[in-house]
C-alpha cells in the first residue's frame, strides 16, 4: 500500500458551507447519512479534486459547484477542494487542490499552481487515472457493469488498459493498408486488361482491309439502284405534266358556266338571309315580350295577394283595438277600487295616531322616584310577587297558550291573504288567455280561408301545367318522328351517292398506289352469319379502315384525300401496326363451352393482311351468351382479364368498360317527292309553334312552386295557431282548477280562525279574572305608595312606562303593512299602460287602411301592364306568319335554280377529279424522286450528277413522317403547313441532274412496271445481303496501328505504377502491424491480469471455492475488435447467463470484476458509492469481510452506504447530516470505530 487519502478539505463546495476538514480517513472508512444529506456531494468533491469533467459532477457549469449557487444565492465567488495524500513509506503529505473561480478552475500541488496536464501526471504516478476511473465506482455502476454486453465490457477494458489511445491510429492505418492493397489489386487487373487490348488491336489491323473492300462493292450497287429509280421516276413525271396541261383547259369551260349560276343563287340567298334575320328579330321580340309578361305576372299575383293580406290584417287590427279598449276600461276600474281602499287605510292610520296622542295627554304624569321610594317600590313588588305567586303561575300558562294561538291566527291569516292574492293574479291571467284564444281563433279562420283559396288556385295551375306537359310529350314525339322521316328521306336520297363516293375513293387509291389492298370489311368475313354482330362490335371503326402495305403508302393516301378535300379515312399500314401474338392457350378453354378466339372465326384473303386482322381482333374472345362473356372477361380463374363479346353484341372489355350490342336494322328505302317533303316541313313548323305555346304554359310551374311555398307557410302558421290555442286553453283549464282549489282552501280558513278566536276569547276572560285578583292584592299593598306618587294605581305607572308603548307599536305595524300592500298593488296596476295599447291599435288600423288603398292601386296598374304586353305578343305573331310565307317562296326559287346547277356541277367535279388524280400522281412521283435523293444524301451515297449537288438540297418534310404517333391514318389539318416547304424542296430537287449515262442500257430499256419493280427488288436484295455481311463483320477500327502503339505505351506505364504501389502497400502494412502490436500489448496486459485474478476474487467474495468467474474474448487474436464475455457460476448452481442471475448474485459478480480491474495498476484508494444496494445481509457480510481483508494490506477503501450491516465493519465513520433548519447545508461528523471492541 503506497499511501492513503488522509484528509479531504472542502470550502464552499456544493452543500458544504465554509471551510470543513474531513478526516482522518482510515483504511476502511464508511460515509453514512440520510438521503439528501450530501453524501454524494462528498464523492463529487473527490471526483472534482482528481480532475473529473463537469458533466459527471451533476452540474452544467463549474460556477454551480459553489455553495448556494443551485438556489440562486452563492455564498462566494469561489470554491475549492483539497485532497491530502499521505505516503505511508515516507510519511510525507502531498496536497492536491482544485479551485473554482467563476466559470474556470485552477490546479495546485502543495499550494503551487500547476497545469492540468502536470496535475494529472502527478496523480498517475500515484496510480490514480481519472480517464480510467480506476479509483471510483459511482452509484448504480455495479448494476450497470453486471448488465453490460460483451462489446461494452471490451470498451471498459480498453479504457482501463488505455489501449483505446491507439484506436484512431489503428483504424486510420488499417484503412490506409486496405486501400493500398485494393489499389495494388486494381492495378494488376488494369495491367491484365491492357495486355488483352494489345492482342485485340493486332487482329483489328487485319479486319480493316477486308471491310474496306466490301464497302466499295456496296457503294457501286447502291448507285446503280438509285440511278435506276431516278430514271424511271423522271420518265413518269414528263408524261404526267403533258396530261395535266390538257385537263386544265377542259375545266375552264365548266367553271364559267358554274360562276353565272352561283351568282344567281348568291343573290337569292342574300334575300333569304335578310328574311330569316327579320324572322329571328321577330322571334327575339316575341321572347322578350313574353319574358317581360312572365316577369310581370308574379308581380301582379304578389300585388293581389298583398292587398288580400292587408285587408285581413286590417280586420284583425280592428278586433284587437276593441279588445284593448275593453281592457283599458277594466284597468281604470281596478285602479279606482284600490285608491278607495288606500284612502280608508290612511284614515284609519290617522285616527289611531290621534288616539295615541290623546292617551299621552291624558296620562301625562311625570313621576321621578327618589332612592327611598325606589327601595320601597322594590320591597312592595317582592311582597306582591310572593302573595300572587299562585296567580302568576296560572297567568303565565294562559298567556303562553294565548300567544301560541295568536301566532297560529296570524299564520293562518297570512296564508289566507297569500291565497287571495294568488286567486286575483290567476283571474287576471285567465282573462288575458281568453283574449289570446279569441285572437288566435280569428287568425286561424282567416288563414284557413286563405289556405283553401291558394290550394284551389294551385290545383288549377297544376292541371294546366300537367296538361301542357302531356301535350309537350306528344308534340315532341311527333316532331321526332317527322325529323326522323325527313332525315330518312335525306339519307335515302344521298346514301347511294355517298356509298359510291366511298367505293370510288378506294378504287382511285388502288389505281394510284399499288400497295393499297381494300377496306378490311371487303377483305374478310365471319365463317358464319351468327357471328356477324360479335365481329362488328369488336372491330368497330376498324371494319371500314383501308389496309395498305407500308406506312409510306398510307401517307401518300392521306395526302391525296387532303388534296381532294375528301372525308377522313383510317389506314392500317402492315409494316407499321404492332400486333400481339395469338395466345394459343385461349384456344383450349373448356368452360364455358363454345368460347373461341375471334380471329379463328374470320376468313380473310389475301394472307398478307393477317397483321391487320390480328390488330382489329386483338385476342378478343367470342362467347355464346352475355353471362359467359362476363365470366371469361373477369373471372376465368387465371387471375387475368380478357376482351370478351357475346353473340348478341354485349362487349366486356378487360379495362372494365361494358357496352351493349344490337342487331343491325334494315333501313327502309322510301321515295319522297317534293310535295310530301313540303307537307312534313309545314307540319313540323305548326307543331313547333304549338310546342312553344305549351312550353309557355309549363313555365307556370314556377308560379305553382311559389303558391306551394305560400301554402306551406300558411299551413305552418295554422298549425302553430292551433297548437298555441290548444296550449292556451289547457293553461286556462289548469288556472280554473287552481282557482277552484284555492277557493276551496279559503273556505277551510274561516272555521279554523273562528275556533282560534273563540278559544282566545274564553281564555281572555280567565286572564282578566286572574289579573283582577292580582290587581286587588297589588292595590291593597301599594295603596299608600300610590297616594304618595299621585297615581290611581301602580299599574298606571308601569303601563305608562312599557306595556302601552308595545301595544301601540304592534297596531301601528299592522296598519302600515296593510297600507304597503295596497300601495304596491296600486303601483303595479298604474305601471300597466293600457291606454298606450289602445292608441297603438288605433295607429295600426289607420296605417293598414292606407296600405290597403295603396295595394289595390298597385294591383290595378300591374293588370293594365300585363294586358298591354299580351297585345304586343299577338301583333308580333301575325308579323311572323307573313314573313314565314315570304321565306318559303324564296326557298322554292333557290331549289329550282339548284336543280339546274346539278348537271354542270357533276361535269365540273368529274374534270376536277381527273385533274387532281393527275396532280396527285405527279406529286407522288416528285415525292419519290425527293425521297430517293434525300436517302442518298442521308446515307452519304456518292450519286453521279451532271449538275447540282446533294449537299445543296433541302431535306424537306417527308410523307413518311406522319404516322409516328399511331397506326390510324386520319387526316390531320396541321399537315397543311407542310405544302409550301414541300414545294420548295421539289423546286430545289429540279436543279439536281443525275448522270444517267452511267446507267446500263439494259436497265434503261425496261418499260413494264412489274419488271421495273422486280429489278429494283433484286438490286435492293443484293444491297441488303452486303449490308448484313457488313453488320455481322462489325466495323473494324481503321486506326488500329495507332491504337497498338498507344497500348504498348500504357502497358509500360502500368508496370511502373504496379511496382510503386507494391512498395507503398508494404510500408502501410508495416505501420499498421506496429500500432497493432502496441494496442494488443496494452490490452492483453490488462486483460490477462484481470482474467487471472477475477476468479480468485469471486471465490473470496462468495467465500466458496466452487464458485467460478471467467473472462473469454470472442476474438482471441485481436480481442478489442470483438466482445469479451464475462460469466460467473454462483455457488451451488450450474452455469447460466449473467442475465439469469439474481440481483445479489449480479452485484457480487460485478464487484469481483471491479476489484479485479482495480488490481491492475491499482490506485492507492478505492471509493464505492452504495455498492451494497442490491445485496442481502449474507452477501453484505461477505463483501465487507473481503474489503476489510484488502484494506489491511492492499488499498484504502472509502464506501458510501445506508446499511448498518455493511458500514458496521468499517474502521471509521464519516456522518453527513443536514444542518438544523437549513437542508441545503451539510454537516460532518467523524468517529473512529477502532477504539471500540467489535
Amino acid at each position: 500500500m503506497p499511501g492513503i487519502l488522509e484528509y479531504l478539505v472542502v470550502e464552499n463546495f456544493k452543500s458544504y458551507n465554509g471551510l470543513q476538514k474531513i478526516g482522518p480517513l482510515k483504511k476502511f472508512t464508511a460515509i453514512i447519512g440520510p438521503n439528501g444529506s450530501g453524501k454524494s456531494n462528498f464523492m463529487d468533491a473527490i471526483s472534482f479534486v482528481l480532475g473529473e469533467k463537469t458533466a459527471n459532477l451533476r452540474v452544467k457549469k463549474l460556477s454551480e459547484l459553489i455553495h448556494g449557487a443551485s438556489i440562486g444565492r452563492p455564498v462566494s465567488n469561489n470554491a475549492s477542494v483539497t485532497l491530502i495524500y499521505r505516503d505511508i513509506n515516507t510519511g510525507r503529505n502531498t496536497n492536491f487542490t482544485r479551485l473554482v473561480q467563476g466559470s474556470s478552475s485552477e490546479y495546485r500541488v502543495n499550494e503551487n499552481p500547476v497545469s492540468k496536464q502536470d496535475y494529472a501526471s502527478l496523480l498517475e504516478k500515484l496510480g490514480i487515472n481519472i480517464k480510467a476511473r480506476n479509483f471510483l465506482v459511482y452509484q448504480g455502476a455495479v448494476e450497470s457493469i453486471a448488465m453490460k454486453n460483451s462489446k461494452e465490457i471490451t470498451s471498459l477494458f480498453e479504457e482501463i488498459s488505455r489501449s483505446n489511445e491507439y484506436k484512431d491510429e489503428y483504424v486510420n492505418k488499417k484503412v490506409l493498408m486496405d486501400r493500398s492493397e485494393e489499389e495494388l489489386h486494381h492495378m494488376y487487373m488494369k495491367k491484365k486488361g491492357i495486355a488483352a487490348e494489345k492482342k485485340e488491336a493486332q487482329g483489328e489491323i487485319n479486319e480493316a482491309k477486308k471491310y474496306q473492300n466490301l464497302k466499295e462493292e456496296l457503294s457501286r450497287v447502291q448507285n446503280e439502284l438509285h440511278l435506276f429509280k431516278l430514271y424511271n421516276i423522271q420518265q413518269d413525271i414528263d408524261k404526267l405534266v403533258e396530261d395535266m396541261d390538257r385537263k386544265r383547259k377542259e375545266m375552264e369551260k365548266h367553271v364559267k358556266s358554274k360562276e353565272k349560276i352561283d351568282n344567281d343563287i348568291k343573290e337569292k340567298r342574300s334575300n333569304l338571309a335578310k328574311i330569316n334575320r327579320d324572322l329571328q328579330n321577330i322571334d327575339k321580340r316575341i321572347r322578350d315580350v313574353e319574358l317581360n309578361l312572365n316577369k310581370k305576372r308574379p308581380t301582379y299575383i304578389k300585388a293581389k295577394e298583398n292587398a288580400s293580406h292587408i285587408e285581413k290584417k286590417l280586420e284583425t287590427a280592428k278586433k284587437s283595438k276593441t279588445a284593448a279598449s275593453k281592457a283599458h276600461t277594466n284597468h281604470q276600474n281596478t285602479i279606482k277600487e284600490l285608491e278607495e281602499e288606500l284612502t280608508k287605510i290612511v284614515e284609519k292610520q290617522e285616527k289611531f295616531e290621534a288616539k295615541i296622542e290623546k292617551e299621552k295627554e291624558m296620562f301625562k304624569v311625570n313621576v321621578e322616584l327618589e332612592e327611598s321610594q325606589r327601595k320601597e317600590y322594590n320591597r312592595l313588588k317582592e311582597e306582591v310577587t310572593r302573595l300572587t305567586a299562585k296567580y302568576m303561575k296560572d297567568l303565565d300558562s294562559f298567556e303562553r297558550e294565548q300567544k301560541a294561538d295568536q301566532d297560529r291566527y296570524d299564520s293562518e291569516m297570512r296564508k289566507k291573504t297569500s291565497i287571495e292574492s294568488r286567486i286575483q293574479l290567476l283571474t287576471v291571467n285567465y282573462e288575458e288567455n281568453c283574449k289570446r284564444i279569441e285572437k288566435l281563433k280569428d287568425n286561424t279562420e282567416s288563414s284557413e280561408q286563405m289556405f283553401q283559396e291558394l290550394t284551389k288556385k294551385k290545383s288549377e295551375i297544376e292541371e294546366v301545367v300537367n296538361a301542357a306537359k302531356e301535350q309537350v310529350e306528344k308534340i315532341t314525339a311527333r316532331l321526332e318522328d317527322i325529323n326522323k322521316e325527313l332525315g330518312d328521306a335525306k339519307v335515302d336520297r344521298h346514301e347511294t351517292e355517298r356509298r359510291n363516293k366511298k367505293a370510288e375513293v378506294v378504287e382511285n387509291l388502288k389505281k394510284l398506289y399499288p400497295g393499297v389492298y381494300d377496306r378490311l370489311l371487303n377483305l374478310c368475313k365471319p365463317i358464319h352469319k351468327r357471328y356477324n354482330i360479335a365481329v362488328t362490335k369488336v372491330m368497330g371503326k376498324n371494319m371500314n379502315a383501308i389496309v395498305v402495305d407500308t406506312e409510306r403508302t398510307g401517307r401518300l393516301c392521306i395526302q391525296y384525300l387532303k388534296e381532294q378535300m375528301l372525308e377522313p379515312e383510317t389506314f392500317l399500314p402492315l409494316d407499321y401496326i404492332e400486333v400481339k401474338a395469338v395466345k394459343e392457350r385461349l384456344r383450349n378453354i373448356q368452360y364455358p363451352k363454345g368460347v373461341k378466339l375471334l380471329y379463328d372465326i374470320i376468313k380473310y384473303d389475301p394472307p398478307a393482311i393477317k397483321k391487320a386482322v390480328l390488330y382489329a381482333t386483338n385476342n378478343a374472345l367470342v362467347c355464346e351468351s352475355a353471362e359467359d362473356a362476363n365470366l371469361v372477361a373477369f373471372d376465368l380463374g387465371d387471375g387475368q382479364r380478357y376482351d370478351a363479346v357475346a353473340l348478341d353484341g354485349t362487349f366486356y372489355q378487360k379495362c372494365g368498360f361494358i357496352s351493349g350490342g344490337s342487331a343491325d336494322l334494315e333501313k327502309r328505302a322510301r321515295r319522297w317527292d317534293e310535295k310530301e317533303l313540303h307537307a312534313l316541313k309545314y307540319q313540323k313548323e305548326k307543331l313547333s309553334e304549338e310546342l312553344k305555346e305549351q312550353l309557355k304554359r309549363t313555365r307556370k310551374e314556377s308560379e305553382s312552386t311559389t303558391l306551394a311555398s305560400q301554402i306551406k307557410g300558411l299551413d305552418t302558421r295554422i298549425k302553430y295557431s292551433r297548437n298555441d290555442k290548444i296550449q292556451t286553453e289547457k293553461n286556462n283549464e289548469e288556472i280554473t282548477k287552481e282557482i277552484q282549489m284555492n277557493r276551496e282552501s279559503l273556505g277551510g280558513f274561516e272555521p279554523i280562525l273562528k275556533e282560534i278566536q273563540d278559544r282566545m276569547s274564553e281564555r281572555d276572560v280567565s286572564i282578566k279574572k286572574l289579573r283582577q285578583q292580582m290587581n286587588t292584592v297589588e292595590d291593597k299593598i301599594f295603596e299608600k305608595f300610590c297616594i304618595e306618587l299621585g297615581v290611581e294605581n301602580i299599574r298606571q305607572y308601569e303601563e305608562r312606562q312599557n306595556v302601552a308603548a308595545q301595544e301601540n307599536e304592534r297596531i301601528r305595524l299592522q296598519i302600515e303593512n296593510e297600507k304597503n300592500s295596497i300601495t304596491s298593488r296600486l303601483a303595479y296596476e298604474k305601471s300597466k299602460d293600457t291606454l298606450e295599447n289602445v292608441k297603438r291599435w288605433e295607429r295600426v288600423v289607420a296605417e293598414e287602411e292606407n296600405n290597403l288603398e295603396t295595394a289595390r292601386e298597385m294591383e290595378k296598374r300591374e293588370m293594365q301592364a300585363i294586358e298591354e304586353e299580351m297585345k304586343k305578343v299577338e301583333q308580333l305573331k301575325n308579323d311572323k306568319i307573313s314573313k314565314k310565307t315570304e321565306c318559303d317562296q324564296v326557298e322554292d326559287e333557290i331549289n329550282e335554280i339548284k336543280r339546274g346547277l346539278s348537271s354542270i356541277q357533276r361535269e365540273l367535279t368529274s374534270a376536277q377529279k381527273s385533274l387532281m388524280t393527275i396532280e396527285c400522281k405527279l406529286e407522288s412521283r416528285k415525292s419519290d424522286r425527293h425521297s430517293v435523293l434525300t436517302h442518298c444524301k442521308m446515307e452519304c451515297i456518292d450519286l453521279p450528277l451532271v449538275s447540282g449537288s446533294l449537299q445543296d438540297m433541302t431535306v424537306g418534310p417527308s410523307k413518311s413522317n406522319g404516322l409516328e404517333n399511331g397506326i390510324s391514318g386520319d387526316i390531320d389539318e396541321d399537315d397543311d403547313d407542310e405544302g409550301p416547304s414541300t414545294q420548295r424542296a421539289y423546286e430545289n430537287d429540279s436543279s439536281i441532274k443525275p448522270d444517267f449515262s452511267q446507267l446500263k442500257n439494259n436497265l434503261k430499256n425496261i418499260c413494264d412496271p412489274e419488271q421495273i419493280k422486280k429489278k429494283e427488288s433484286e438490286l435492293q436484295q443484293e444491297i441488303n445481303q452486303k449490308l448484313d455481311i457488313l453488320q455481322k463483320i462489325q466495323a473494324p477500327n481503321l486506326r488500329a496501328i495507332d491504337r497498338l502503339e498507344d497500348v504498348k505505351d500504357r502497358l509500360k506505364e502500368t508496370d511502373n505504377e504496379v511496382n510503386n504501389l507494391r512498395i507503398a502497400s508494404k510500408k502501410a502494412k508495416l505501420a499498421f502491424e506496429e500500432v497493432k502490436r502496441a494496442r494488443l500489448k496494452d490490452f492483453n496486459q490488462c486483460f490477462e491480469s484481470v482474467s487471472q485474478r477475477v476468479d480468485a476474487i469471486y471465490k473470496s467474495l462468495t467465500n466458496n471455492a466452487s464458485a467460478q468467474a471467467f473472462l473469454v474474448p470472442e476474438n482471441p487474436e485481436e480481442p478489442y475488435l470483438e466482445g469479451i464475455n464475462y460469466n460467473c457460476v454462483a455457488p451451488g448452481k450450474r452455469f447460466q447467463p449473467m442475465s439469469n442471475l439474481s440481483g445479489g448474485e449480479k452485484t457480487v459478480a460485478a464487484l469481483a470484476l471491479l476489484f479485479a480491474i482495480h488490481s491492475y495498476k491499482p490506485a492507492p484508494f478505492f471509493i464505492l458509492d452504495e455498492v451494497d444496494a442490491a445485496l442481502d445481509n449474507t452477501n453484505i457480510g461477505k463483501v465487507a469481510r473481503f474489503i476489510r481483508e484488502k484494506t489491511d494490506s492492499s488499498f484504502q477503501c472509502i464506501v458510501i452506504s445506508l446499511k448498518e450491516e455493511f458500514y458496521g465493519h468499517a474502521s471509521s465513520l464519516v456522518g453527513v447530516a443536514p444542518a438544523p433548519g437549513d437542508c441545503t447545508i451539510s454537516q460532518i461528523f467523524t468517529i473512529d470505530l477502532t477504539q471500540f471492541p467489535e
